[in-house]
């Protein structure tokens, strides 16, 4: 059975309150859903749906506190899946068709995050390179502190401290940008 708009919205609102049943139940409801995102856009690959559809899955859940409850679930859900896909081609060095490309970039919402992708890219340009490839990684790929470090050759410590003077320094900039 498909579940509603209406209906993923309200598991991931009563989640965020802390239902843990209404959460389980969202991420069910998902697994067909993405798979279907995916199977449309990568037909024969079951072994890399199978991957995608777990990365969006705890791209979900590692950045759920990011959705906006003013907006379409769906369409946060489906710029994750996006991004995913297309991550998971860059690493791979897949080809997507021509065909889906454009599918991707006439996709509801797909401008309005390729917009706040770029602002976020610009105000981490504002601070220091050590700060930014920090946030960049634990905050919006989703690595731990540990893989992000691992991946920067620092420890994980000075992962953490550069997050947080990063995102203090962020804040800053904002604020004064607003007042």
């Amino acid at each position: 059975m498909r579940a509603s708009e209406g209906e993923l919205r309200t598991w991931m609102v009563a989640g965020l309150a802390g239902d843990a049943d209404a959460y389980a139940r969202l991420l069910r409801h998902l697994l067909p859903v993405l798979g279907r995102f995916f199977r449309r856009r990568m037909a024969g690959r079951e072994s890399e749906i199978e991957d995608l559809v777990q990365e969006v899955l705890i791209a979900v859940h590692t950045r759920r506190a990011t959705w906006d409850p003013d907006r379409p679930f769906t369409a946060w859900l489906f710029a994750i899946a996006r991004y995913k896909m297309i991550d998971h081609f860059r690493q791979h060095r897949s080809h997507c068709p021509i065909e889906d490309v454009e599918h991707i970039l006439a996709t509801e919402g797909f401008a309005e995050a390729v917009g706040a992708r770029a602002d976020v890219g610009r105000l981490l340009a504002t601070i220091p390179a050590k700060q930014a490839e920090a946030i960049r990684a634990t905050r919006i790929e989703g690595l731990s502190s540990a893989e992000a470090a691992a991946r920067g050759g620092i420890g994980e410590s000075d992962v953490k401290v550069s997050v947080h003077r990063g995102l203090k320094a962020l804040a800053r900039r904002v604020k004064d940008s607003i007042l």
